[in-house]
């Protein structure tokens, strides 16, 4: 019993010393499962390895940062609350014309095909700036059109481009793909080689602002920022169709930082797509895909 009295806050110890032990790895693992990278509810060995670091939307603003004053880097747009509304009256046109139009738009834009063979000819400058100048006008959070467009045509500038590509793309294809994702994209013929980067006459990169700048130099929120230029793509590329140009929807993965040091953008903006545009090359193939019937896509109710 003597023994037993001098061992016994020994034990207390070693026993306490136990049980902050397990719980210090209990909160690691925790921390550890919801990392930027990996959702929230991923089970255990789940892995993502398509995920950008640098394209999580950061939409959400959370009322306090980590440091103090935090919240005075943010300003208040409330001069912007009292608008002038204006009578809107778009044309009308008869059922016919409407139906004629929404089949012809129809045909147009089914001939849209991802091409990766382009052509270096020249297009005009101006067309390009029309086009995006029609991006410009997608619907925004709050009116706060958080795009930007990088149209780049040097050539120096789009071998930079490329070999930042090249080199990530290869890691992706090698590394953090996965053998699925690459036997999907198989049936395309598609790798980590991409000359059209250097062959089109232009490199549209769009960029999405996280949050905007005010003219007091205070962040300006940006509200479904990728859901808005994501809306400012689709009218990109439906504007590309409509003047015969071609491109192909280029995501490439963990370019943005490299990219956008390369291009001098702010640190607010992160890469969202890089679109090569052109018009095609004369020998240019597109895989033979069927797109869904309608009855697979549209519900009634």
């Amino acid at each position: 019993m003597a023994l037993l009295s001098v061992f016994t806050p020994v034990l207390a110890v070693v026993l306490c010393l136990v049980i902050g032990f397990v719980l210090v790895k209990s909160w690691d693992t925790e921390t550890t499962s919801t990392s930027p990278g990996k959702s929230k509810g991923a089970t255990k060995g789940e892995k993502r390895p398509w995920v950008d670091q640098d394209l999580q939307d950061d939409t959400e603003i959370t009322a306090k940062e980590d440091d103090d004053d935090a919240d005075d880097d943010w300003g208040d747009s409330a001069e912007e609350e009292n608008l002038t509304q204006l009578p809107y009256s778009p044309q009308r046109y008869p059922e016919e014309t409407m139906l004629q139009r929404s089949k012809e738009f129809y045909t147009l834009m089914n001939q849209r095909r991802s091409v990766r063979f382009i052509s270096p000819e020249p297009v005009p400058r101006e067309v390009i700036d029309n086009v995006i100048h029609t991006a410009g006008t997608a619907p925004s959070g709050a009116h706060t059109e958080p795009w930007t467009f990088v149209v780049v045509s040097d050539p120096d500038i789009k071998h930079q481009i490329r070999l930042i590509v090249e080199e990530e793309e290869e890691m992706n294809y090698r590394q953090r793909m996965g053998e699925k994702w690459v036997q999907d994209l198989a049936k395309f013929r598609t790798n980590w080689i991409k000359e059209y980067l250097d062959v089109a006459p232009y490199l549209i990169l769009i960029f999405k602002q996280t949050y905007g700048i005010l003219p007091n130099g205070k962040k300006k929120t940006h509200y479904y920022n990728e859901i808005s230029v994501s809306i400012s793509c689709g009218i990109l590329l439906a504007a590309l169709q409509n003047v015969g140009l071609v491109t192909v929807t280029s995501t490439p993965l963990n370019c943005g930082p490299k990219l956008r040091l390369l291009l001098k953008r702010p640190a607010n903006e992160k890469l969202l797509m890089l679109l090569p545009v052109g018009y095609p090359a004369t020998d240019a193939t597109v895989p033979d895909l069927k797109r869904k019937h309608l009855d697979d896509i549209l519900v009634r109710v």
